[in-house]
């Protein structure tokens, strides 16, 4: 909430009226407003409209002295300008050093001068420096901010309500999820991220955002029949490639071009999830910093089932999945996981699977896994030796180096066939204990998995795989 504060305390400028409204699309914004001057803001490539008619906008170089990015522009200029002063005085500096000498010298003056000179110029030298790196950074920043340098004005005073359509990316949003979780339960935050990088300082009692498209053009579709009709070659013919003429070349160039060219006292953001991908802010402060401005959107808790997992042929990392079954649609699957306050992991990933959701939380280190090969076997049987039984299979090493026990699942696989000519079988899995395993149609061996503290199972899994002695195989 402290970036909530420091958004509460900007100027806004403009002259914004309270009544307004913002509608952020994946291709563009609508952001509707009442102006009190003719001052936009910074933007660009912007198209404005007043009582539903097209009005003209116009840059100019002066921006008003209270607009907060017109005092961040004034700190720019007045850089760039100490900097040109700077670099003025060594140029003076280095003529006066090119000058010819007089013809006699006084040892002292001269050594006096020299120190002076060369002091100065060090001095100058490090100015420079420091200015150029200031005016770096202070020309990044406001290009975070503004995608112009320019101050956008209206031609004429809008009396009613302004519209002002923005292009894709200059105000953009995003939705992601914390968790908090429990042995038993989850509890589900998520959050809207705003930015905006257009220039235009707003403020909005009523924003939308959607996750689709404000011009999308869908052609018509009506049924045609599927013919089947008699098989006629048709004549091979021979086309010569006719360049364009230039005058049409040209114009279809230009119509390329022209279609690319075509508060201190505010309340506090209220965000309500009203479909999935569509969400509603109320009183939004978004000024153009180009920094996110995060409103929580809606909050709820389910049970929560978390089990250690493994898959030794793709990793050989074991790590917790939790499942949960969502009160809504989950849009995105990038999370933040936290536990009793702790952050689990920042960058966790989910995904659905068959009606319920998966969210992979963090490895467990305490256990090392290694999967080995074991050597291949061949021989022929049937008839003269015409079929090849191959067998195959690998060793896992599972060791629990903590002092808990771990229950965990590993899932592992042996070949499966697509054809007839080849099959394949599972002959054993192995280990001193018992194992409790499943196999599916598709190769898939589900093993439920016991270890004590610091325990280390080794388990042996063969397959046979069955051939004609022509064939070659691979897997």
């Amino acid at each position: 909430m402290q970036l909530h504060r420091t958004l509460i305390s900007l100027s806004l400028t403009g002259g914004l009226a309270l009544a307004s409204s913002l509608a952020v699309y994946q291709d563009s914004s609508l952001y509707t407003f009442s102006p009190k001057d003719t001052f936009i803001g910074f933007a660009s490539n912007v198209n404005a409209k007043c009582k539903g008619r097209v009005t003209a906008l116009e840059p100019k170089v002066d921006c008003p002295e209270d607009a907060r990015l017109c005092k961040e522009l004034s700190a720019l200029k007045g850089t760039a300008q100490k900097l040109k002063a700077t670099q003025a005085n060594i140029s003076v500096l280095n003529t006066f050093i090119s000058l010819p000498q007089p013809t006699s010298l006084d040892a002292d003056n001269w050594i006096e001068a020299a120190q002076r000179i060369g002091s100065e110029q060090a001095r100058l030298s490090t100015e420079e420096s420091l200015l150029k790196k200031e005016y770096l950074l202070q020309t990044q920043a406001f290009k975070k901010q503004a995608p112009s340098q320019q101050a956008l004005y209206l031609q004429k005073v809008c009396s009613d309500d302004l519209l002002l359509e923005l292009p894709y990316g200059q105000i953009s949003f995003s939705t992601y999820y914390e968790a908090e979780v429990s042995k038993e339960e989850i509890e589900v935050t998520q959050y809207l991220s705003v930015t905006n990088r257009s220039g235009i300082d707003m403020e909005a009692e009523d924003a939308m955002f959607y996750y689709r498209q404000a011009h999308r053009y869908i052609s018509p579709v009506h049924f045609s029949p599927w013919i089947v009709s008699k098989y006629v070659p048709r004549p091979t013919k021979r086309y010569m490639k006719k360049s364009a003429p230039r005058t049409m070349m040209m114009e279809e160039d230009a119509m390329e071009l022209s279609g690319a060219v075509a508060a201190v006292n505010a309340p506090a953001p209220v965000a309500k999830y009203l479909s999935a991908r569509e969400y509603q802010i109320e009183n939004l402060l978004l000024p153009s910093t180009g920094e996110p401005v995060n409103v929580k959107v809606t909050s709820w808790k389910v049970p929560l089932k978390c089990e250690l997992r493994a898959y030794p042929y793709r990793m050989n990392t074991a790590f917790t999945v939790c499942s949960f079954k969502p009160k809504t649609q989950i849009e995105r699957n990038s999370w933040k996981i936290r536990e009793g306050g702790r952050i689990v992991n920042d960058r966790a990933v989910g995904e659905y699977d068959e009606g319920t959701y998966r969210l992979y939380t963090e490895a467990d280190p305490d256990m090392k896994i290694v999967r080995k090969p074991l050597v291949k076997r061949e021989r022929t049987t049937g008839i003269f030796g015409s079929t090849v039984r191959k067998k195959d299979g690998y060793t896992l090493t599972l060791t629990n180096k903590s002092d808990k026990t771990k229950e965990m699942i590993v899932t592992e696989r042996i070949p499966t066939s697509a054809t007839e000519e080849i099959k394949v079988k599972l002959l054993s899995v192995k280990s001193e204990k018992k194992v409790d395993y499943k196999v599916s149609k598709e190769g898939k061996i589900e093993m439920h998995i016991s270890l004590k503290a610091h325990e280390v199972k080794k388990i042996e899994v063969l397959f046979e795989i069955s051939y004609d002695k022509e064939l070659k195989i691979n897997y």
